[in-house]
């Protein structure tokens, strides 16, 4: 079937049944996964996805369908399913069909070699990963994962107002995590490596940096309880603004599921926090042209300097606040909600051995767990399992493991005394720099 072909039948069909506005979201991916241990392939996954959706307004009333088949039984279900649906909406707050921007940006494009990059040498890759990692170091016990994968994707957007926009992206990522054993003890650890192209991951480079992330949390122990000053690093960092991302969402805001209502314009961080949400951040995983409604992609700061001077928005919640999108539609399952795209702390100039160096007696904390059932995404009360290694006279101590850190992420905003400037984004779309938070709770 031609997509292009398809694509068009729909919105001609839409249109004679009588459907007002229509537009259609298409989106097509292809995945692969694979994963080594003790020297074979254990894991080996090829996935492709394709699907469509059509929204349109029938008497001031939105209605929707989706469909993973392209024939023309599809097109009177897509067009029956959106007059049906649409009569069931009782709401008075809609969505709506977007005649588009002016303008929409262009990204540089960043050259990938994913799609002509064959099985065989990814499934190499896993295996010379797992090799590297079991090699590094003699206290490897075994690795429990050497994962590799990759995907690509494509979306096309055509409405009947004529607005037409198309993306393409693709990424992989590499994966390692060994165990280490001596004198009894154990220690996990991990290290990931993700860009835009295959031939830049080295099997051996994150084998190695894994081994080393997991043999120095061996002998781990915990501290005593009291309150330690904090360094977040970076991977734990993006882990905190990841699980809290939310709060900063206008319709979680409208939902009471945020404590940020009315608070535009207020201080609400410390001076050092610049919080970014950039779509057009040149190699950045949630890099986007336009979003899930067609609003042109811009680049804002969220928090500037401390002050809150946007929430996240689509054109739905904007209206309702009477202001403009922010261009953070997105669509997940045909629903349309508030996401963040590339969301992560402005860098600061101080490493992390001169935030060591600040802290002087502390704690730097590699990992978090417990996320989902240790965190309350709408009070920012968070109670989780961390671990990670001492600052004794501003230089790095002891593994510390088996450890709990509490405290609430809006403080922790307005307590943050220093951002780092070794921003990282782990293989995600939210990133961060390690950052001294200031004073938190630690029980052992």
């Amino acid at each position: 079937m031609d997509m292009n072909l398809f694509i068009d039948r729909v919105l001609a069909a839409a249109k004679d049944a009588g459907i007002d506005t229509a537009e259609v979201y298409y989106e097509a991916g292809e995945n692969f996964r694979a994963s080594a241990m003790d020297g074979e392939i254990n894991q080996y996954q090829v996935s492709t996805s394709a699907g469509l959706s059509l929204r349109g307004t029938v008497n001031g009333k939105m209605g929707y369908c989706s469909t993973q088949a392209f024939d023309d039984a599809a097109i009177d279900q897509l067009v029956q399913g959106v007059k049906e649906s649409a009569a069931l909406i009782e709401t008075d707050e809609q969505d709506e069909i977007f005649a588009g921007d002016e303008r929409y940006p262009e990204i540089p494009k960043t050259e990938s070699d994913i799609k002509d990059t064959p099985a065989e040498a990814k499934l190499a890759l896993c295996l010379a990963m797992e090799k590297a990692a079991k090699e590094a170091d003699p206290r490897v016990w075994k690795v429990q994962r050497a994962m590799v994968s990759t995907g690509s994707n494509t979306i096309r957007m055509k409405n009947s107002y004529g607005l037409d926009l198309t993306d393409e992206g693709a990424m992989c990522m590499a994966y390692a995590a060994p165990i280490a054993k001596a004198d009894e003890k154990t220690a996990t650890g991990g290290w990931v490596s993700a860009g835009f192209c295959f031939a830049d991951l080295d099997p051996v480079a994150i084998g190695r940096k894994a081994v080393e992330e997991t043999v120095c949390q061996l002998g781990g122990s915990p501290v005593p309880g009291g309150e330690y000053r904090i360094i977040m690093r970076f991977d734990a960092m993006q882990s905190l603004l990841q699980t809290f991302a939310g709060i900063f969402s206008a319709e979680n805001v409208q939902q009471n599921l945020s404590l940020l209502k009315d608070k535009e314009g207020e201080k609400i961080a410390s001076d050092v926090v610049t919080l970014m949400d950039d779509p057009l951040l040149p190699g950045g995983f949630g890099s986007q042209r336009f979003d899930g409604e067609g609003s042109a992609s811009r680049t804002k700061a969220v928090i500037d300097q401390g002050v809150l001077t946007t929430l996240l928005h689509s054109r739905k919640t904007a209206r309702k606040q009477g202001v403009q999108s922010t261009g953070n539609a997105h669509r997940a399952n045909g629903a349309i909600r508030v996401a963040p795209t590339n969301f992560f702390f402005k860098p600061g100039e101080k490493d992390l051995a001169a935030l060591m160096a600040d802290v002087g007696e502390g704690l730097v904390i590699t990992d978090l767990a417990g996320l989902h059932s240790g965190a309350n995404a709408t009070s920012g009360d968070f109670s989780l399992l961390a671990k990670g290694y001492t600052v004794e006279g501003g230089q790095r101590g002891r593994a510390v493991e088996q450890i709990t850190v509490a405290g609430n992420f809006y403080d922790v905003l307005k307590s943050i005394v220093a951002v780092g400037s070794d921003l990282d984004f782990s293989g995600s779309s939210i990133g961060s720099p390690s950052v001294y938070i200031g004073s938190l709770k630690v029980s052992g």
